[in-house]
């Protein structure tokens, strides 16, 4: 019966270490698996898990070497080409002199990154003109507290310039290339607070929705139903529209407490065209 009983135990034990060992092995997949997962977001949220599931976002960390580089000609920028041109918010005025728009170009293209023009970043994309990108943010009049979305992420830079300000800027890319590109050099320079994914940004992020300002940088040929939707009551949208003769003009839309419309084109632009489903026939 002893004998019995020894037996009996060394079983049990056995089988107790079989099972430890299996849940070892089971967590260290796991584990390599969230080391091996190609990130779309900038920070520890997966792309597309919102600041709220990650309790408060973090803001910008500056501490990445690119923002201690050519600084002078960020400063000459602002001045000759953006405050010459009378964008006078000091929040966007600031945050054009802290973005590194060199870091998010090609890096046989940095040496142009502070002229007064746009950029090809490939794919048949642009980095759009820093001029722009200064009077799109201020149109939107964004606070510390304002969540932001953004259809075509591009280069990262107009979603970088927004995450200075704002308190989280969701950005949606439709070539998925480029939106990892963006979301890895945005990562890289510590921008927590900017969320990307690869998608139509047709239909917007209405899981996120809804939000105080949304931006547009690539011409549609009408406003998408869904970003209207998705725009707090009070918010402000800017965006490149194109008319039927090919005509780009940026357009101001703002929501009344109502959920009225009041729409106002700015002024004559060039940008690359906006793909995916609002190419479509209008249902």
């Amino acid at each position: 019966m002893a004998a019995e009983r020894e037996t009996h135990r060394g079983r049990h034990w056995y089988l107790w270490a079989l099972c430890i060992l299996f849940l070892l092995f089971c967590l260290s997949l796991g584990d390599t698996a969230l080391r091996e997962r190609p990130a779309l977001a900038s920070d520890a949220p997966e792309a597309g898990e919102s600041a709220e599931d990650a309790n408060e976002p973090s803001r910008p960390d500056h501490s990445h070497p690119a923002f201690a580089e050519r600084v002078e000609e960020r400063k000459r920028m602002v001045t000759r080409q953006i405050e010459w041109r009378q964008v006078r918010d000091p929040n966007v005025l600031k945050a054009m002199r802290i973005v590194p728009r060199h870091a998010l170009m090609r890096p046989g293209d940095q040496r142009y990154a502070y002229l007064d023009r746009p950029w090809s970043i490939g794919e048949g994309q642009t980095i759009s003109q820093p001029y722009i990108v200064a009077f799109m943010t201020e149109a939107l009049k964004l606070d510390p507290n304002s969540r932001v979305l953004e259809i075509g992420t591009g280069s990262g830079y107009q979603a970088a310039v927004c995450g200075e300000i704002a308190r989280e800027v969701y950005s949606i890319e439709i070539v998925e290339s480029l939106a990892r590109s963006a979301a890895k050099k945005l990562k890289k320079l510590g921008y927590g607070n900017v969320f990307v994914k690869a998608g139509d940004g047709y239909y917007g992020w209405p899981e996120k929705a809804p939000f105080d300002a949304i931006i547009g940088t690539a011409a549609a040929v009408r406003i998408p139903p869904a970003l209207i939707r998705q725009l707090k009551t009070g918010g402000r949208m800017i965006l490149p529209v194109e008319n039927e003769s090919g005509f780009q003009y940026l357009i101001l839309l703002t929501k009344d407490e109502r959920g009225k419309l009041h729409k106002k084109n700015v002024m004559p632009v060039r940008f690359v065209p906006m793909t995916g489903d609002v190419r479509k026939p209008e249902k």
